[in-house]
């Protein structure tokens, strides 16, 4: 499986619990990437308003500034374990996904046919 290799173009997901902080911390993130002069386009999906539920966060990072969304995710940012199997199932073959395993963050490359046994 080739590596998704991609200069100022790709798309991360933070998939996150509701009232965890995380929506400081994904604002914080597309800032960061606009303030190096790479236009983002940030979405909240399915921002719940009820602490404890899931919600998502999207950027999509392109030079050429697209607004829109695009199909597939190259990133994901998986935090929340009720929607694990769905959110790993989202990455683009040859994603990179990125959890908190023991108490230690991971960053692995894989086919996502494995979805189910990846980082567990």
């Amino acid at each position: 499986m080739k590596q998704i290799e991609a200069v100022n173009d790709f798309v991360i997901k933070f998939a996150n619990v509701n009232g965890s902080g995380s929506a400081s911390a994904n604002e914080l993130f597309a800032k960061a990437i606009l303030r190096m002069g790479v236009p983002v386009s940030p979405r909240n999906i399915f921002p719940s308003n009820i602490q404890g539920l899931p919600t998502w966060y999207e950027v999509r990072v392109t030079e050429e500034g697209h607004l829109g969304r695009r199909g597939g995710t190259d990133m994901m940012v998986a935090m929340n374990p009720q929607t694990w199997d769905a959110d790993v199932a989202e990455l683009a073959p040859g994603g990179y996904l990125s959890t908190t395993a023991r108490g230690r963050c991971r960053l692995r490359s894989f086919a996502t046919t494995s979805a189910s046994s990846a980082c567990r």
